[in-house]
């Protein structure tokens, strides 16, 4: 089982000061966080995208996996074309980290090239539950 997986932690986010729900505390992971269960993991995932998206503007695949999972630790060209490749989502074509038709699969197919091995869409749909996006958006 890859560490991500172990850990609860499908996109292998590393151990930082921001606090996420369902989270871990102390990670006994020195380098990434863990979390109670996948959905919680995925929920992650999805925050941090939509604070890329939101804070920083990144608004494609190719600028979101650009900050994710950047060029000095990745082979951040590969990252981006499995995602794409996985999703059918071009790698500069405008997302909105609202939209669960395209996160649910973008954050699938990141699971899969972190862990190497195909996501539970029941998973991440579970995670996507959590962040309450449909709520917010449908007011």
């Amino acid at each position: 089982m890859s560490r991500g997986l172990s850990n609860c932690n499908p996109g292998n986010i590393r151990r930082s000061k921001v606090n996420y729900k369902g989270e871990v505390h102390p990670s006994n992971d020195k380098d990434f966080k863990q979390f109670t269960s996948m959905k919680w993991g995925y929920r992650a995932m999805f925050i941090l995208l939509d604070t890329y998206y939101r804070r920083y503007g990144l608004d494609t695949v190719r600028k979101m996996i650009s900050r994710y999972a950047p060029p000095s630790e990745n082979h951040t060209e590969a990252y981006v074309n499995a995602v794409c490749s996985f999703t059918g989502i071009l790698p500069n074509e405008p997302i909105n980290s609202r939209d669960r038709t395209t996160m649910v699969p973008l954050v699938a197919a990141m699971s899969k090239v972190e862990n190497g091995v195909v996501a539970s869409f029941r998973e991440v749909e579970a995670g996507w539950e959590l962040t309450g996006f449909d709520e917010q958006t449908a007011e």
